[in-house]
């Protein structure tokens, strides 16, 4: 068995992980097929106002009578595409940082971890609220906020990674080689540090899909996208009346973040004997690739 097929059967047999995997594959397949599940407009009017959920409306309607269901998959479109910008972002940020800090020490090292300090102590959620404030609303400006402030977790923990294995047999064999330094860090340091970094982005994932719920609660989401904090914050006046207009998109939101956070619960304890593996012996296999 590989160890890619090894690592997926682990998670899987994991109840948490399972759990995790199950609820994120949800939220994606949701995202996928929303034209599919939903072939109407999530914006317009299709049924009487605040209709419970029915045969027809199978979440029920909201009070200008939108469906409810093209809501909140559309919502997961939306989360999804925000989720995967930013993490894209954010980690290709990371990584970067963190791999340059870890393998050069010293000036440079120092100069990154103090530029990561400085965007770790910024309050994300209200530099949001100040960029689209001025700039107004839109998910480009949040994914770039979001993006450019979500790295320094991810930098410090891949440092961390790779400052206790750039000392290791396989990559002093690898320098001496002749293997340059980029190769080095590319072929032989990152691989390592990846499972600790997959972690850290499934969390993040999990925290960017709040920070935008919380947005478009309070009324600064991007207008012409739908998505789950616009219609909890749709909901408040309704509570009494319509409790489905709060259930569903609140369970949406709260199954999504549980999914992420069990899934890099699952990576986490996958991660750690590889993690161990790899600061003993399990790296000298590689230097003779290099």
């Amino acid at each position: 068995m590989s160890a890619s097929r090894a690592a997926v059967r682990r998670v899987l047999t994991d109840p948490g992980g399972a759990v995790g995997v199950v609820l994120s594959a949800a939220m994606v397949a949701l995202a996928l097929l929303a034209p599919a599940i939903a072939p109407v407009d999530p914006f317009a009017a299709v049924g009487a106002p605040l209709s419970p959920p029915g045969r027809v409306h199978l979440l029920g309607t909201d009070d200008l009578g939108r469906d409810l269901l093209a809501g909140v998959v559309h919502g997961a479109r939306t989360s999804l595409l925000v989720v995967a910008a930013v993490t894209l972002l954010s980690g290709a940020l990371g990584i970067a940082v963190g791999a340059a800090a870890g393998y050069r020490p010293g000036a440079v090292d120092d100069l990154l971890m103090r530029l990561a300090e400085l965007a770790q102590v910024v309050p994300r959620f209200f530099l949001a609220v100040i960029v689209i404030a001025l700039f107004g609303p839109g998910l480009d400006r949040l994914v770039l906020v979001l993006g450019l402030t979500s790295w320094p977790t991810l930098a410090r923990v891949v440092r961390a990674q790779i400052l206790s294995l750039r000392r290791q047999e396989f990559v002093e064999a690898a320098r001496a080689l002749g293997a340059s330094g980029p190769r080095v860090i590319l072929r032989h340091v990152l691989p390592h540090a990846l499972p600790a970094a997959l972690v850290v982005l499934s969390l993040n994932g999990a925290a960017v899909i709040l920070l935008e719920a919380g947005l478009a609660f309070i009324g600064l989401g991007d207008p012409h996208a739908m998505s789950w904090g616009y219609l909890a914050s749709n909901a408040q006046r309704f509570l009494r009346v319509a409790w489905w207009m709060a259930c569903f998109p609140g369970a949406a939101i709260a199954g999504a973040i549980l999914g992420l956070n069990l899934l890099g619960d699952a990576l986490s304890e996958l991660a750690s004997p590889q993690l161990a593996r790899a600061s003993g012996s399990g790296g000298r296999g590689t230097a003779a690739a290099a």
